[in-house]
């Protein structure tokens, strides 16, 4: 078996690359196709979308704890379900973006349901192994903050596609295509498979489980009250699903924002190499800044420098588009920070779950955290949906009103502002692993398994 390197970095970082396809897709052009295409309600959507992300929250926990009682093949535990489970995860995929003409209210209401909440369910059977796959590729803490920050990336880079090309593709004379919207969902169809292919491919995983964690599988009790007893793990959750929150509220509103605000959907493709951008040209520097600084330092530092960077967004509310994008990129690098290293976050909250309990369940801490994530997403649903409609958006007419333009004005500036405050605030005052504090657990966790 080859030592752990590059293949296994590029292979994982195929692997959000193929996800976040769709998973970007969805949250950044859905709710329009659905208020523009299918005639939908935006409370109507919004509703839509918590109902469907409340029920993946759990399907996540359903199916990480499924996984942990299945015994790894000769491929590995976590790797067999990228092939078994993403064709079927891609066809439903295409299938939300399918118009028919003519149709009544209802029927595009219950098809947007049924579609939705299926691909939704089906991204849980390969997120969810995806997720975990990176605590068996290596047990360094080091190789494994690398494999957050190439994960982050190739996230990054499907939303440099999705969102620069998208808006160019997706619109005509600033009004949405279904057309095209089907002819872009084919396409990173097949670009997301091919994505998982090389996940498949390159990546190894390497450690295996051991007879104490396969006892612990069936330690509900313990597990339950070692997730309480958590603190880290807790704030992360609340920091996380606020986090999620945040930014895929910016992704539904940012459509309106450019498409009725500024009258120019051509800037959403500016926007979305910036918000890249920003991410993967900070990527290379992030290693050497947790290290010096440490993860919590660095993250609470560009959560606040992005909550700054909005309240001015918002304060200066006649500022030209291309004056706002500049702002906004400032915001994207600081949030960017939090992004890259979100991902090992999650496996300080899981040494210290084992630093608790004596029990290394890495799998149904991940899917704790994946489902949190999908709260978070449900209650952006909601919320975005709901405040569209609150604002006065209407998709009959051919301009907004004056009072609704500077609602989605204040949607896509203010409320960002607060809820990156919010953030903030958890990791900075709430969540207890700092650097050294951090550093500390991995001296008391090695120890503590000499024992």
């Amino acid at each position: 078996m080859r030592k752990f390197g590059a293949k296994d970095k590029w292979g994982y970082l195929f692997g959000d690359f193929g996800n976040d396809f769709f998973f970007l897709f969805v949250a950044s052009y859905l709710m329009v196709y659905y208020t523009d295409i299918y005639h939908l309600n935006p409370l109507a959507v919004g509703g839509l979308f918590a109902i469907a992300r409340l029920w993946d929250a759990f399907a996540d926990i359903a199916w990480g704890r499924f996984i942990d009682t299945r015994k790894p093949g000769k491929q590995g535990k976590f790797r067999p379900w990228l092939l078994r489970m993403s064709f079927p995860l891609v066809i439903s995929g295409v299938l939300m973006f399918v118009h028919i003409p003519g149709m009544s209210h209802g029927f595009y209401l219950a098809y947007a349901y049924v579609s939705y909440i299926l691909w939704g369910t089906l991204y849980s059977t390969v997120n969810i192994p995806y997720g975990s796959m990176a605590s068996v590729m290596t047990a360094d803490p080091v190789e494994r903050t690398a494999l957050s920050s190439w994960r982050t990336v190739g996230s990054q880079l499907a939303g440099l596609i999705i969102n620069v090309l998208g808006p160019v593709i997706l619109f005509v004379d600033n009004e949405a295509s279904a057309n095209r919207f089907l002819l872009v969902a084919i396409i990173f169809g097949i670009l997301a498979i091919a994505c998982y292919i090389a996940c498949y491919k390159l990546t190894i995983e390497r450690v295996t489980l051991t007879d104490k964690a396969d006892e612990s599988k069936v330690n509900t009790k313990d597990t339950l009250r070692g997730l309480f007893k958590n603190r880290p793990l807790l704030w992360f959750l609340v920091a996380s699903l606020t986090f999620m929150v945040t930014v895929m509220f910016i992704s539904s509103v940012n459509v309106y924002l450019f498409k009725d605000y500024f009258r120019n959907t051509a800037g959403l493709s500016i926007i979305g190499f910036v918000q890249s951008g920003a991410v993967i040209l900070l990527a290379p520097f992030i290693l050497k800044l947790v290290k010096k600084y440490g993860k919590k330092e660095v993250a609470s530092a560009g959560l606040l420098l992005a909550a700054v960077a909005y309240l001015v967004s918002y304060l200066l509310p006649n500022l030209s588009m291309m004056m706002f994008i500049v702002i906004i990129a400032i915001a994207n690098l600081g949030f960017g920070a939090f992004n890259l290293v979100i991902w090992a976050f999650v496996t300080d909250v899981i040494d210290y779950h084992e630093y608790l309990t004596g029990l290394r369940e890495d799998g149904t801490v991940y899917s704790i955290y994946s489902m949190a994530r999908k709260i978070g997403q449900a209650v952006a649903g909601g919320i975005g949906g709901a405040a569209i409609a609150a604002v006065g958006y209407n998709a009959e007419l051919k301009a907004q009103t004056a009072d609704t333009l500077s609602g989605i004005h204040m949607l896509g500036t203010l409320v960002p502002a607060i809820l990156l405050g919010a953030v903030f605030l958890v990791i900075v005052f709430l969540y207890p692993l700092n650097k050294k504090r951090t550093a500390q657990l991995a001296i008391d966790l090695a120890e503590k398994r000499k024992q």
